[in-house]
């Protein structure tokens, strides 16, 4: 994980870290969508009054907090059967450790895994390639549709979509992952932390740190045209929603 300080657009919380994951995992090919998550909370506002793409049924769900994710694993676990993989500890959720069967948010590792490494041996830089700035039709980034939405556009780019596009509405990466880059950025399990530089023992089945006040969001979204926040090691984290945040699920594989 992480990435070298060469790279250009490369954040301080890049830090390189070794790891190893040694359980298989399934993780959602496709972002989780209004539709899917109106089945848990009918009514939820991923922000129409900011873009009203943004709440189409099969557009993912966004606007939603790390909290509001967990619970929403929690109802699919308790569909099933599984354990819930959270739990309401001093006003606060927290993950259930060690991690249950039941259906939660991927570690920031597996997320790297699946969607930086893609089944590759080599990471990729961006989810296109190593060329910059981005080809045609390579994901829903800040572009001339977005225009009027965000600051900063991609000037020679155009998705056809000012905010949220249907999931899988482009190209998935070699594991048939859609969005792993654009659209929405992603929550993930872990709170938030920057590593300490150095560490060559790899790391096994990591989780992040125990407590914290953010958690870790990966990805980018439709409001980023950075070559920073495009690339695929970009680390941001939130204490709080945001109309460009959403996320996918994860389990052990039974």
């Amino acid at each position: 994980m992480g990435a070298s300080r060469a790279e250009v657009g490369r954040r301080a919380n890049e830090v390189i870290v070794p790891v190893t994951i040694t359980r298989p995992f399934l993780i959602s090919v496709k972002e989780v969508t209004n539709k899917e998550f109106a089945q848990y909370r009918a009514n939820h506002d991923s922000g129409a009054s900011v873009h009203p793409s943004l709440a189409a049924d099969n557009n993912p769900v966004a606007n939603v907090s790390w909290e509001d994710a967990v619970q929403y694993c929690n109802w699919l676990s308790q569909r099933e059967g599984r354990t819930p993989a959270y739990k309401a500890e001093f006003g606060q959720w927290v993950p259930v450790y060690p991690l249950t069967d039941g259906y939660r948010l991927p570690t920031e590792a597996e997320w790297a895994l699946a969607i930086r490494y893609a089944g590759q041996r080599q990471a990729s830089k961006f989810s296109w390639g190593a060329k910059w700035p981005p080809p045609k039709e390579s994901g829903n980034f800040a572009d001339r549709s977005a225009i009027e939405l965000v600051p900063s556009v991609l000037p020679a780019y155009d998705d056809g979509f000012a905010s949220t596009a249907p999931v899988g509405s482009f190209k998935p990466n070699a594991l048939g992952v859609y969005d792993g880059s654009g659209n929405v950025a992603e929550w993930v399990n872990d709170f938030y932390t920057v590593p300490t530089p150095g560490q060559t023992t790899p790391v096994v089945d990591p989780t992040g740190p125990d407590r914290g006040t953010s958690h870790v969001v990966r990805g980018s979204s439709w409001r980023h045209a950075g070559q920073t926040e495009l690339r695929l090691s970009f680390r941001d984290y939130s204490g709080q929603a945001r109309p460009d945040v959403g996320f996918r699920v994860a389990r052990f594989a039974d």
